[in-house]
């Protein structure tokens, strides 16, 4: 053992081969979304916090997904193709940490709620110690189905597992999370002393309490709170996990000056920032990486997802934004779709029924009603009329609209693309425009209106012919 004061490297492996047969799903354990991140990335994002020179995950089930969940971190893998125990997967990982010094700390890929500063204080107690093994245990008020913590004269004795524990040893209420730091020079070894157990020959790694304790070598616990240990292995435990995390994420947001107005029906993703002085209203959804700034109002029913909201923000009842950007005091819905590469200059406006799709909307310009916009430029001080169109696709390409600064463009019209307005240009309301509009210029694209008296009244009475009377 590394004597206390030399400087202990720290090391991490995460198992995470297991099948999930519980979920009922096609996808890996694992990789089911918690709060925005797959289970396994709040695990790793945990480890991270140790510092450690290597993360090791073991996989098994659907192993190339779970990988490639990962492609391009700093993160090394191993396969159990077999899986036979916590044991035996940690065997697997043994051509990545053997023949190295230090703490191995164990993590379990389906308990994402272990806060960072208790891994340290589990690594700490272990080395304080000294400790061949420390196990991380927590007190918790329904303890079915874990193993349970024996205790002799208040040291750890043996952890005993539900199947094997006796009547009494059923009303322990301290149980072993599955979490452990180990000396990594002797831990192998050890593990290989275990003896498998029950018809699929498993190796369970709790039996190592067992042996250390034999060997005569220390072995210690740490607490945590019941929450941090919660595994899942069911849609139900799933959904419990995410009440969990809403409650705590909302309970920060609040606690850093974010009004929200009914927390429960309040979704915030882990890698969203919102800003003070924010309202939240009751059923808004903040996913993936969105930024809202400082005093921005988001309104019932909002989703947005990857986007970038500056200051002074209003966003109204039921829209979805995703992949856009909206600058200081721009003002959007309600019932507005903005999709990726919509950019809203300062103070633009965005209203009902309007969609916009990699498109940019100048400062001070206006889109208020029932209108498309695709693959446009719009200058500052635009006026969109209600039911403009760009129509930006032809079956093959998609062509770009520009209009410039103060442009009035009226309603019903639609912009051909590719198409250019210049600045302070007119178009006149139901246009179809395919031609440029120079600046300062009136465009007019519509056919001219014909009024033919009393031909509703020769048609009632059958003396029209059904013709045009062109």
């Amino acid at each position: 053992r590394i004597t206390l004061g030399d400087a202990v490297p720290t090391h991490v492996i995460i198992l995470a081969a297991g099948r999930g047969t519980r979920m009922r799903t096609a996808r890996p354990k694992v990789l089911h979304r918690l709060a925005g991140l797959p289970l396994i990335e709040h695990v790793v994002r945990a480890a991270d916090s140790l510092r450690p020179e290597r993360i090791g995950l073991v996989v098994g089930h659907q192993a190339e997904q779970v990988e490639a969940a990962f492609a391009g971190r700093a993160l090394v893998f191993a396969r159990q193709d077999e899986q036979r125990g916590t044991g035996h997967a940690l065997l697997q990982a043994e051509p990545l940490f053997g023949g190295r010094a230090g703490t191995l700390v164990v993590l379990s890929g389906d308990v994402p709620l272990t806060r960072p500063a208790t891994l340290e204080r589990l690594v700490r107690t272990h080395e304080e110690a000294n400790a061949a093994i420390t196990v991380l245990t927590a007190t918790v008020p329904r303890p079915y189905g874990y193993g349970r913590i024996v205790r002799a004269d208040g040291r750890l004795a043996r952890i005993v597992e539900e199947r094997d524990a006796s009547a009494s040893q059923r009303q322990v209420k301290e149980i072993n999370s599955g979490i452990y730091a180990l000396d990594l020079p002797s831990l192998f070894d050890a593990v290989r002393e275990i003896p498998p157990a029950g018809p699929a020959d498993e190796i369970h790694l709790p039996d190592l309490v067992r042996i250390y304790r034999q060997r005569g070598l220390p072995v210690e616990t740490a607490a945590a709170d019941p929450d941090e240990v919660r595994g899942i292995n069911s849609q139900t435990e799933l959904a419990e996990v995410k009440r969990i995390v809403r409650q705590t994420r909302n309970e920060e947001l609040m606690a850093a000056g974010v009004t929200i107005e009914d927390p429960a029906t309040t979704w915030v993703d882990m890698d969203v920032t919102v800003g003070p002085d924010t309202v939240i209203h009751p059923g808004v959804s903040l996913q993936g990486r969105t930024r809202v700034g400082a005093r921005c109002e988001l309104h019932a029913g909002v989703r947005i997802v990857d986007s970038t909201l500056g200051d002074d923000v209003t966003v109204r009842d039921h829209c979805v934004i995703q992949g856009a950007r909206l600058a200081r005091g721009a003002q959007v819905g309600p019932f507005a779709h903005l999709r990726p590469g919509a950019a809203i200059g300062e103070t633009a406006k965005v209203g009902n029924f309007v969609e916009i799709k990699q498109s940019s909307l100048g400062r001070g310009s206006k889109a208020s009603h029932l209108s498309y916009l695709g693959d446009a430029t719009l200058g500052d001080g635009v006026n969109v009329g209600a039911g403009t169109i760009t129509c930006n696709y032809d079956g093959r390409r998609k062509h770009a609209t520009t209009v410039g600064d103060r442009v009035f463009i009226g309603s019903g019209t639609q912009l051909v693309a590719p198409v250019t307005l210049g600045d302070d240009a007119y178009v006149g309301a139901g246009s179809c425009v395919t031609d440029d509009v120079p600046a300062g210029a009136l465009g007019v694209a519509r056919g001219r209106q014909v009024v033919k008296e009393g031909w509703a009244d020769r048609q009632a009475d059958g003396s029209g012919d059904g013709s045009s009377d062109s």
